[in-house]
């Protein structure tokens, strides 16, 4: 009888040592948190980051709107814009990259853009509208969007190389302004980031 209750003992304590060692061992939630400046520049990995993406786009933005085209425009050029390529091998939210780019464009007062993206949403409404459903005066017509004067595209490239233990990771953005008509590149720029990384040494 003593023998059975040190042996459930032992299983009760072998549970309970399991789970310490389970709950120990598993992934911590993130229970405590405070805010950061989202311009403070922390390098926590080589990936492609927020400070990154920062740096490119208030250099694209800067190039466009003082690029003579635009600059000297009668009237702020409509331009469509197209997410920018991911030409390298991480994952890289490049869909922030361009909002992010539209966004301070847009802010500029130096150029319109179309929302190409919400081309099918609008061919609804216009259907809607001719359906009778809505009142005369506040139905919009087909016929009167503007047209695009430009397209800005680009790419982000990168080039990784290792000597050692020392990480060389190269970013390499690329934006040109199409004349829509004319088909020609009006405006272009380049920002290149290059940063270099030391493996840590082991028991650091």
């Amino acid at each position: 009888m003593q023998s059975r209750h040190l042996s459930l003992g032992f299983a009760t304590g072998l549970v309970a040592l399991s789970s310490v060692l389970i709950t120990s061992c598993g992934p911590k939630a993130f229970t405590r948190g405070e805010y950061d400046d989202p311009t403070r520049v922390e390098l926590l990995d080589d990936k492609y980051n927020e400070a990154d993406m920062q740096q490119m786009a208030d250099t694209i933005i800067r190039a466009m709107v003082s690029c003579g085209y635009v600059a000297k425009a009668p009237k702020p050029p409509v331009v469509i814009v197209e997410k920018v390529q991911n030409r390298t091998e991480e994952h890289i939210d490049t869909v922030s990259l361009t909002d992010k780019i539209r966004t301070a464009l847009i802010k500029t007062g130096k150029v319109r853009f179309v929302n190409k993206t919400e081309r099918a949403t609008l061919e609804e409404e216009y259907q809607h509208n001719e359906s009778g459903n809505v009142s005369g005066p506040t139905a919009k017509k087909r016929g009167k969007q503007i047209g695009a004067d430009y397209i800005l595209s680009g790419a982000l490239a990168t080039n990784v190389q290792q000597v050692g233990n020392d990480k060389f990771i190269y970013y390499k953005l690329t934006m040109n302004l199409t004349n829509l008509e004319e088909s020609t590149i009006d405006c272009t720029e380049e920002r290149e980031i290059r940063k270099k990384y030391r493996k840590r040494s082991v028991g650091l």
